[in-house]
């Protein structure tokens, strides 16, 4: 949950989409680690941005982007830290291609959400009417519940998965 102005908390679906490049880079710490733990740390970022070969970057140089307190990186430390979150370079420079990998991440997010990768797995391998079926009854649970829409990418840019 994130906090608005006044304390109110909002859920992350509810969150505006990022924006500035400190939103987009703090999104990407968020929602990309490894399951089993947190957020990566600035040092592991720089450790091994640098052991891929990449720009010499520090620790503290990516705290000030993330915090917004630098918003001019060059581009190849922009390319360093897309490479090293697995997202194209173009998430930092193009706001619908932002816009539409965010929902990707929100997937790989609920993913994560044993119950829901249980349902996934539990639905591999249905029928489509099948499906269809089951995606009305969440639907339906979701407005009985006052879950909010989850963000998701359009039709014609949904893929199957990360190529590369």
């Amino acid at each position: 949950m994130a906090a608005e102005p006044g304390g109110a908390s909002i859920s992350e679906a509810e969150a505006p989409l990022p924006i500035s490049l400190s939103q987009k880079l703090d999104h990407l710490f968020r929602t990309v680690h490894p399951s089993e733990r947190g957020e990566y740390t600035f040092e592991e970022v720089a450790e091994e941005i640098r052991a891929r070969g990449g720009p010499t970057i520090s620790a503290t140089y990516i705290w000030q982007i993330r915090k917004g307190l630098r918003d001019n990186p060059t581009k190849k430390h922009l390319e360093a830290l897309a490479d090293f979150f697995g997202v194209p370079p173009a998430y930092f420079f193009d706001n619908d291609a932002a816009t539409r990998i965010d929902a990707e991440l929100d997937l790989l997010v609920a993913l994560r959400d044993s119950p829901v990768r249980e349902l996934a797995l539990r639905a591999f391998g249905l029928s489509s009417d099948s499906l269809a079926t089951i995606r009305t009854m969440i639907d339906r649970v979701r407005e009985l519940e006052n879950v909010p829409e989850p963000r998701r990418a359009t039709s014609d840019e949904q893929r199957p998965g990360p190529s590369g």
